[in-house]
């Protein structure tokens, strides 16, 4: 019989000196120490309590980029923790028929940035969510998931609107091929998205918002927590996509805003950006606007002053149902006027598809360090229909190394 190579003491002996020695390296090398520790307890953090289901991310060590594309320093996910967290909440719009492919975009954010901050999940809907809905989207959630309904008053024509000339208008933009023209939901859903979201019950706890729509699809590793980077730079609005308007949905829109600016030029802010909304300095509107379905921002800038005076004075003119002003526009114009060009942010780095457009990041090395699957070649951003440029050029950020390959 072959005697072991070390004895069953010996191999014991050799254990404690090997942990005897860990922990003077962990002692003597704080940065490997706060690793260690943070790695510790978000395993800890993600145990499954009894009963629980758990959504799992593997998550190998990575190297942070920052919102330019630019590589700054090495660091792993871990650094990311809900304790870093700001008082924020996801938003969706949704009904129940759109459970599933609402799903597969929940899961690919709580796989790209929320499985490692747990921030809450806000579910909006005219009518009330069913039990499959209501469970599929707990078991994705790793925040809270909060459902709630909108109330009818907010969801409906407002007692001043001629029914009769709505209707008018719906026939019109039906003969006229005008996408989403004859449609009363498509309305409403506007209206409630410009005027009503942060203003919800569920809301009223949160500073800031991340709106998603079902089916939309984020491509890239989401490195820093865009609520933090909006907080901590001063940012309110954030988008990744902008471009123009159908003329023919908003017709008198910026006259009405005209209108408003004149009665109210109080709530037009020094160093705005109406050059972005305007080619000529207000007198008519270019229909350049950050594209709504994907937003994160402040809740405070919509609950303000401002902003519902704003609504209010759109709203009493009755376009959203004799044109078909989206929340788009009515965001957009607001937040130029409303807004220091300083407080509004593109995020280049948030890899982003909604049905027809797509905004990859800009640089291959950027896309490949955030494991994006986006092709350049349907990135929006430089094309001709896109106001991402404008938006550069009037606020001096300097563009990405190679955007200019991406503007064909």
């Amino acid at each position: 019989m072959t005697r072991p190579l070390v004895s069953r003491r010996g191999r014991l002996a050799l254990l404690l000196v090997a942990f005897w020695i860990t922990v003077a390296f962990l002692a003597s090398h704080g940065d490997v120490r706060q690793i260690f520790l943070q790695r510790w307890l978000r395993v800890r953090a993600h145990e499954p309590k009894a009963g629980e289901s758990q959504v799992t991310n593997p998550e190998p060590d990575i190297q942070q980029t920052t919102l330019t594309g630019t590589l700054t320093h090495n660091m792993t996910p871990a650094v990311l923790q809900a304790t870093d967290r700001v008082n924020a909440t996801f938003v969706t719009l949704a009904r129940n028929q759109d459970v599933w492919d609402l799903a597969r975009t929940v899961k690919q954010i709580e796989d790209r940035l929320n499985s490692r901050m747990h921030y809450d999940w806000v579910f909006l809907n005219d009518k009330p969510f069913d039990s499959t809905f209501k469970r599929v989207m707990t078991s994705l959630v790793s925040g809270e998931a909060k459902f709630g309904s909108i109330p009818s008053e907010e969801w409906s024509f407002p007692p001043h609107i001629d029914l009769e000339r709505a209707a008018r208008t719906r026939q019109r933009m039906k003969d006229q091929g005008v996408i989403y023209g004859d449609s009363v939901s498509y309305r409403h859903m506007c209206r409630y998205q410009s005027g009503f979201f942060f203003r919800h019950p569920l809301m009223m706890q949160y500073e800031w918002y991340w709106r998603v729509e079902p089916g939309v699809e984020f491509m890239c590793d989401i490195r820093e927590d865009p609520f933090r980077v909006m907080a901590d730079k001063g940012k309110k609005c954030g988008f990744v996509i902008s471009l123009r308007e159908y003329p023919t949905t908003i017709p008198s829109l910026w006259e009405k805003t005209r209108k408003f600016i004149k009665e109210h030029p109080e709530h037009v802010v020094k160093e705005n950006m109406i050059d972005f909304i305007s080619d000529d300095h207000g007198v008519s509107y270019n229909n350049c606007h950050f594209w709504s379905n994907f937003e994160i921002g402040s809740l405070s800038f919509f609950r303000s002053k401002a902003y519902i005076d704003y609504f209010n004075h759109l709203d009493n003119t009755g376009g959203f149902f004799y044109e078909r002003w989206g929340d788009a526009p009515i965001h957009s114009i607001a937040a130029a006027l409303m807004l220091k060009k300083s407080e509004i942010h593109f995020f280049n780095d948030i890899g982003y598809y909604h049905v027809p457009f797509t905004h990859c990041p800009t640089g291959n090395k950027l896309k490949t360090d955030l494991r994006c699957y986006c092709s350049e070649k349907k990135n929006f951003d430089w094309k001709g229909y896109s106001c991402t440029e404008k938006f550069f050029d009037l606020t001096g950020l300097e563009k990405p190394e190679g955007y200019e390959l991406e503007s064909n």
